[in-house]
């Protein structure tokens, strides 16, 4: 059994997209014929209309899936394309851990607390 962990771009495979938005939008599409009672056979003119209105929203739904996952994907850097995956994505890094644990230690926050510009006798001119 092999160790590799799978990279990005294996998770990311244009085919899988592709696969994804169809996915969508044949769900798109069959709920939009239950809503529209194609399968009650109501009257034979409220057939042809649904089938339509469906392919429509079933095409609509395609394009708009695949395009915002394109534009998802602008956002991943290209140089992480190629690292293993071994923990959580949303995970933070543990080097972000790393900063000041309370803001009382910074010179900012002292310095917040004494402020020249009030007075003990209210501060406030009438």
């Amino acid at each position: 059994m092999s160790d590799d962990k799978p990279t990005r771009r294996d998770l990311m495979k244009p085919v899988q997209l592709l696969g994804l938005a169809f996915g969508a939008a044949l769900f798109a599409g069959v709920v939009t014929l239950v809503s529209m009672g194609f399968f009650q056979q109501r009257s034979p003119e409220q057939a042809p209309r649904a089938l339509q209105v469906a392919l429509i929203v079933a095409g609509v739904t395609f394009i708009v899936v695949l395009v915002m996952v394109a534009l998802l994907l602008l956002a991943v850097d290209p140089a992480q394309m190629k690292k293993p995956i071994d923990r959580a994505v949303l995970l933070p890094d543990d080097s972000a851990d790393a900063g000041p644990a309370n803001d009382s230690a910074s010179p900012r926050a002292a310095s917040d607390r004494t402020d020249p510009d009030t007075s003990e006798s209210g501060g406030a001119a009438s």
